[in-house]
């Protein structure tokens, strides 16, 4: 029976295992380590982080057969299992329809008060379940340093936080206060960051009140026409969440206990709502980690630094 299942049929197998993936995840002690996975493949979608995270959570780097051969010398080790997950396979299909007037917007006649027909390509949006492997299931050429060890353990730490600095919507400051590592201002639009505290807080932080500064810039109002605000645990599960995956890229280990309310939170979100967060968290950890790359990358430049070259991602 298997042989004969249509991508149509897998693809609805694979819908059903994320969307459990997604609902078991909140509800286990298994967060922290969905969320290293997905700083390691920021730029997937959230359907393929929780598929690579439910079929090979330590993976790291992933590509298909034929691109670690061709691309990367690299072959898949006999008797290594793929990974699944989602690939769009768009389709161009001809179709008639009405000419329209390029400035009106209005069909076009003939002379017998016909509309004109003109030809079209359209791209119809299709998926299919893919197989991919992870660096670990391939040998062969090594792969170049990955540029995020460079700042493993906070190494060259005041260009990092200029990084952040410039990677902020606002400014960040720094000042002594009781009870708190930082926060972010809606009132006055700046960050302000506690003095004195080791260099992976300090990052920690400021990735932590980003978050806020980008997802949650929004006063609190009783005008009714105006946006709702997220209630306050939201926005620091996605917060903290999105500090947790930006420092994981990086390599700078920070304390997982801050999601022990995680699932209390989540105990009585429905599936969209939960997945709206992942999103939420998957996009921005993105934004915010190809904004700190290139502007680490600037300042290394500024500076006269050695420059290391960031590697080319498989996948």
């Amino acid at each position: 029976m298997a042989e004969t299942t249509t991508n149509k049929d897998r693809l609805k197998d694979i819908t059903e295992s994320i969307e459990a993936g997604i609902k078991e995840l909140f509800q286990s002690d298994k967060y922290a380590q969905y969320l290293q996975t997905m700083s390691r493949f920021h730029r997937y979608s959230v359907n393929n982080t929780m598929l690579i995270y439910l079929q090979k959570p330590d993976a790291t780097l992933v590509a298909g057969f034929n691109k670690w051969r061709d691309q990367f010398e690299r072959n898949v080790m006999k008797g290594e299992k793929g990974i699944k997950i989602i690939a769009p396979t768009p389709f161009k299909k001809k179709i008639e329809q009405e000419k329209l007037d390029p400035d009106t917007k209005q069909p076009i006649y003939d002379a017998d008060g016909n509309s004109i027909m003109e030809e079209k390509v359209i791209k119809i949006p299709m998926y299919k379940p893919v197989t991919v492997f992870d660096v670990s299931q391939t040998d062969g050429k090594p792969l170049p340093e990955l540029a995020a060890n460079l700042t493993g353990d906070v190494q060259n730490y005041d260009v990092f936080m200029e990084a952040l600095r410039r990677s902020a919507p606002v400014p960040i400051t720094f000042e002594k206060m009781s009870g708190m590592d930082g926060y972010f201002s809606v009132d006055e639009q700046r960050i302000a960051i506690q003095e004195g505290m080791s260099e992976v807080q300090t990052v920690s932080a400021a990735v932590h009140e980003i978050a806020h500064s980008k997802l949650h810039n929004q006063p609190k109002t009783e005008d009714a026409d105006a946006p709702k605000r997220k209630d306050r645990n939201t926005e620091e599960v996605e917060a903290e969440s999105i500090s947790y995956a930006v420092c994981a890229y990086y390599g700078i280990a920070t304390a997982e206990n801050s999601f022990g309310y995680i699932a209390t939170w989540s105990k009585d979100k429905e599936l969209p709502e939960l997945r709206a967060s992942l999103e939420t968290i998957n996009r921005t950890s993105s934004e915010l980690i190809s904004d700190i790359d290139r502007n680490y990358s600037e300042i290394m430049r500024e500076r006269g630094l050695d420059k290391v070259e960031p590697e080319q991602q498989p996948g």
